[in-house]
């Protein structure tokens, strides 16, 4: 009861400080400038821009099964942490030359190892061909730039609901960086039509810093099971298209907007693919021999933001997208964004990485996703109060190794104080959990809930 008083608290705290604030803002006549921006020439085309990105987590959460913090069992947790603290610094620097540098970190709690330090997310050059069109871009670098989909390369600081689908970054912190691949890479427009493909460099899953999987001696693996090979590399290739049938969307930079809340009218269908040789492997005879398995992923989606009344500046946002995933037979991963526990105790039988907060986010199978919000009715809240924006989004993952399908839903609302600048959501989200039986996953009768107030800026 603590806890949730203690998240009632949060959200009356900023209802009366963003109220204090609008009285204030309604008496101040001054116009504010909405970005950090240096021209480097008179007509602003040549410029510096800096962006910085924050999302504070206030979480209460029950435990999946076996959950423990520091070796103590726990049925349920409440942290404080920060999710995401994100620098960007980019600029046109002349008529064809555009660099990007995006430093920062996620998942800070008090379960995470101290001294939180940013690390450099993306770091690349482009050239454009032609001046001011965006037929032909080419770049190269360290970079989310990706195949499978807009959420494979989101621009976190518009994301309608409260966070990214994670499923959609397939290889996140194995292969890849944060999401993150050396590639080059051609991207642009060409009428309706917006592509990007990717030459990628995949990272040896054998520097990823986290403990793997047993060889045999003969260093072979030793599970029936794909695994990420860690002998032996090849590069990915990565494609994605996207026909606006609409208003065509931006793309300054690689990442893709999640909500334009009615400013444009967007509707467009994508397709992308990721593909890998001998990404994974598995052994038939527990370690004698190894069979090597390609990463194969496709995806088609359609997204629509547009408004719906101009006066009342109302507006929907909707997705939905199939996502074919395959790593090679028997592939499954959990994953719990800023998981609050560290473990389960040491002699319990459970499947790696299954305590606290995570489900089976990654395997050999197929998802489907959507996401709905309705933007409301513009003062509400009042003259200078933000708006508001309900929101309902759905994960049904169909995995090789579970008995049942996986629907994770979530709900909530945001509130819009000042657009993405200052964000407040409440969050809800309901998980099933699984209990293992042999090589296989079979699914409890029992959900989890979590609860969670996150505060953003980003400017």
């Amino acid at each position: 009861m603590k806890k949730y008083l203690l998240l009632v608290g949060c959200c009356l705290f900023f209802l009366v400080t963003n109220s204090l604030l609008a009285q204030e803002n309604s008496n101040d006549s001054k116009k504010e400038s909405s970005e950090m921006k240096v021209r480097l020439n008179e007509d602003g085309s040549h410029y510096l821009k800096f962006t910085v990105l924050g999302q504070i987590w206030f979480r209460f959460n029950e435990s999946n099964p076996k959950t423990t913090v520091e070796g103590v069992p726990k049925d349920q947790t409440f942290d404080i942490g920060i999710r995401r603290l994100r620098f960007q610094f980019f600029g046109q620097l002349t008529d064809h030359a555009f660099f990007y540098v995006h430093i920062g970190a996620d998942n800070f709690n008090y379960v995470s190892a101290r001294k939180y330090t940013p690390f450099i997310q993306d770091a690349l050059g482009e050239y454009k061909i032609k001046k001011n069109s965006e037929v032909l871009i080419v770049g190269g670098g360290l970079t989310i730039l990706s195949g499978l989909s807009r959420f494979t390369q989101p621009q976190l600081g518009s994301i309608m609901s409260m966070d990214i689908p994670i499923f959609a970054l397939p290889v996140y912190d194995q292969t890849d960086q944060a999401g993150r691949k050396l590639a080059a890479y051609l991207r642009g427009q060409v009428g309706k039509l917006d592509y990007r493909f990717i030459l990628g460099q995949p990272f040896n899953i054998t520097s990823s810093g986290s403990s793997l999987p047993p060889l045999s001696p003969s260093g072979n693996p030793i599970t029936p099971n794909a695994e990420f090979s860690q002998k032996g590399s090849h590069l990915q290739y990565e494609g994605l298209l996207i026909w606006n049938f609409l208003e065509t969307e931006p793309h300054t930079i690689a990442f893709m907007p999640g909500a334009y809340y009615g400013k444009k009218k967007v509707f467009n269908l994508e397709a992308g693919f990721i593909t890998q040789q001998d990404a994974t492997w598995s052994s038939p005879d527990g370690g004698t021999t190894a069979d090597y398995h390609p990463l194969n992923m496709w995806s088609i989606a359609s997204f629509l933001d547009i408004p719906i009344n101009t006066q009342k500046e109302t507006a929907i946002n909707a997705y939905l997208g199939y996502f074919n995933t395959d790593y090679g037979h028997g592939y499954l991963r959990y994953n719990g964004p800023m998981n609050p526990a560290d473990g389960p105790p040491a002699s319990a039988t459970y499947f790696s990485g299954s305590y606290g907060n995570a489900l089976p986010m990654y395997g050999t199978g197929h998802v489907i996703y959507s996401q709905f919000g309705y933007l409301l009715p513009k003062n509400l809240l009042g003259k200078n109060g933000g708006a508001l924006m309900p929101y309902v989004t759905i994960q049904d993952a169909t995995y090789d190794r579970l008995d049942k399908q996986m629907i994770m839903f979530a709900t909530g609302i945001n509130w819009l104080m000042k657009g993405n600048t200052s964000k407040l959501t409440f969050d809800y989200q309901n998980r099933p959990t699984y209990t293992l039986s042999g090589n296989d996953l079979i699914r409890n009768s029992e959900r989890k809930g979590q609860y969670l107030l996150q505060y953003q800026f980003f400017f």
